[in-house]
């Protein structure tokens, strides 16, 4: 029988994350490597990419990095394609990779041209990222994807401030996730979602008082986390610890969807 702390262990297993040169990306990358899993990491900022491979490789464990844009599907195959040369394998992916919206507007504001970025990485990045992944997992019937949503795929985010692509995106992120579940579960595949809150990330105008200070406010744990702090809910969906878990979408938001 395995013991518990067993079953957060991920020793030989290759994790692909997207959007793994900021933000919860690079807490994504670390925890797998903590836990033991090689890592292969994605995303367009080739400076990013290589300081989150640094902290990967201090774990002892094989990084390599990948400059792809996921919202290019040809980009996602060739990435893909390179993880499969370099490992042979692949367990766990963290589609994480994505955007908000440039500044919060109102539908009738909205650009054309913003409104097609967003869904392009969000949404369309997303699908051929787990298309990729579950070509891969199908065939051995065993995987993990966890979807990286956000509370704002539950809930509208005008309450404080209007995105209405980041709010579709991730409304359509949380849905796919249920969808997914469903089509995979038999197959020995989970798929999940986390669905963060305010977090410490390039996502936000955190050197701006007011804004800083509206998202303190809203959230019933009065502050902001810092990435770090999914790192435990990362490594849970991630691991045989969650091997019975489908289609759960995993708050993590000091208690804003509680309201």
């Amino acid at each position: 029988m395995q013991r518990l702390w067993q079953k957060f262990q991920l020793n030989g297993q290759v994790a692909l994350v997207t959007g793994a040169a900021s933000g919860l990306g690079v807490s994504f990358a670390e925890a797998m490597a903590e836990a033991g899993a090689n890592v292969v990491l994605v995303d367009i900022d080739a400076g990013g990419l290589e300081k989150t491979a640094e902290l990967v490789r201090g774990f002892g464990v094989r990084a390599v990095s990948l400059i792809a844009d996921v919202s290019d599907e040809h980009a996602v195959i060739r990435a893909f394609a390179q993880a499969d040369a370099e490992f042979g394998r692949l367990d766990i992916l963290f589609n994480n990779a994505g955007i908000g919206d440039p500044e919060p507007k109102q539908l009738h504001e909205y650009a054309t041209d913003t409104w097609h970025r967003v869904v392009a990485i969000n949404q369309h990045g997303a699908f051929y990222c787990a298309r990729e992944a579950l070509k891969r997992m199908v065939p051995n019937r065993r995987g993990k994807i966890i979807n990286v949503a956000s509370m704002w795929g539950l809930s509208g985010p005008s309450s404080i401030f209007p995105l209405p692509a980041y709010a579709a995106t991730k409304g359509a992120m949380v849905n796919l996730t249920r969808e997914m579940a469903l089509q995979y579960a038999a197959q020995g595949i989970n798929v999940n979602a986390i669905c963060p809150g305010f977090f410490r990330t390039k996502l936000g105008p955190f050197d701006e008082p007011a804004f800083v200070q509206a998202i303190t406010d809203y959230t019933p744990a009065g502050r902001i986390a810092e990435p770090e702090e999914i790192k435990g809910t990362a490594l849970y969906l991630a691991s045989a610890a969650s091997d019975f878990v489908h289609g759960l979408m995993l708050l993590i938001d000091g208690g804003c969807m509680a309201k």
